[in-house]
């Protein structure tokens, strides 16, 4: 059996928006992260590979039987679209790593499924 294909929506999923706003919320003001997530939605989709975003996140890889993991997986054998993930840039010469916003669980299950696989993103720097 054939390797499934990796299949990203192009609709603006609200629940991710919403987890984005309530995520970035917590790392900036109220109005700040409202702004990052309005810029968001404007952002045109950009693809980078999965295990690009984790070192640029400085996170690591979640287990694969983590619970969303594991359901994320499900939904790519399947082949049902994943929403793009939703980034903020980092910042290299003031050593801030990139923010997943929302769609960590997402990206590390592309990692399992191919770490090399282009993830379908959204991405805004802060000062945008």
């Amino acid at each position: 059996m054939s390797k499934p294909k990796l299949k990203w929506s192009n609709k603006d999923d609200d629940p991710d928006f919403d987890a984005a706003l309530k995520y970035l919320s917590l790392l900036a003001s109220d109005t700040s992260a409202e702004a990052l997530v309005r810029s968001l939605r404007g952002a045109r989709p950009v693809e980078h590979a999965a295990k690009d975003l984790l070192r640029a996140a400085q996170l690591p890889l979640l287990p694969r039987d983590e619970t969303h993991v594991d359901a994320d997986l499900k939904r790519i054998e399947k082949g049902k679209p994943l929403p793009p993930v939703l980034l903020v840039r980092g910042e290299m010469a003031s050593g801030l790593p990139l923010v997943i916003a929302d769609g960590y669980h997402r990206i590390c299950a592309v990692c399992y499924f191919d770490e090399s696989a282009p993830v379908a993103c959204r991405i805004v720097g802060l000062g945008e």
